[in-house]
């Protein structure tokens, strides 16, 4: 075998649908419970998707967008109408996903890629909301939650993607230590061939 084995896809969804659940259960328990000012909480799932969109691409982001969104649709307290957060997550993980490949990820990049992506899940979902005549989603309303929204997901982003990318990458090393030991990278193995070709 002469090149890196492959990451098991199999290891990248379970290692996808943990931090989803996980970002659900917080939001649920936690992050909805806090007595923050202005009645509004941030968003860990909508942040759990981006972070996963910018590590994974744009189609692991789109569909775990929609699932996720879908989760947070169904899950207590859904006071709202099925399918707005499956929309609006599955855009902006799409999204994300693409931006992906012009970032870093060693960088600082990622967290302001998260913030942008906070702040267009949070208007998307508010235009969703105003198109579909929720009571709640008024020009007033929204002008007033939108900005509180994004602050707090400002905030709480580099948790979010710290944690995110942690998981990942301890992943990724995991699957290299379990690769081949005797798997040999093509361009070394040539250097090698020609070394042993001219002795």
């Amino acid at each position: 075998m002469l090149n890196v084995p492959e990451k098991s896809q199999t290891g990248r969804r379970v290692i996808t649908v943990l931090v989803v659940a996980a970002a659900l259960i917080l939001q649920v328990s936690v992050a909805n419970r806090l007595p923050t000012p202005g009645g509004v909480q941030p968003d860990l799932v909508l942040l759990a998707v981006v972070a996963l969109a910018l590590v994974s691409g744009s189609m692991t982001g789109m569909v775990t967008g929609f699932l996720a969104g879908l989760a947070a649709d169904i899950v207590p307290p859904a006071d709202h109408t099925l399918g707005r957060y499956a929309l609006v997550y599955c855009l902006i993980g799409y999204l994300c996903g693409i931006a992906s490949a012009e970032m870093d990820r060693q960088s600082v990049v990622p967290f302001f890629a998260v913030a942008a992506g906070a702040l267009a899940g949070t208007v998307l979902y508010a235009a969703t909301g105003m198109i579909l005549g929720d009571p709640r989603a008024e020009w007033g309303t929204v002008s007033r939650m939108v900005p509180l929204q994004v602050v707090y997901d400002v905030v709480a982003s580099p948790f979010v993607v710290w944690a995110v990318l942690r998981v990942t990458r301890k992943f990724e090393r995991g699957e290299r230590a379990r690769g081949d030991r005797f798997s040999v990278p093509a361009a070394r193995y040539r250097a090698m061939s020609g070394r042993s070709a001219r002795l």
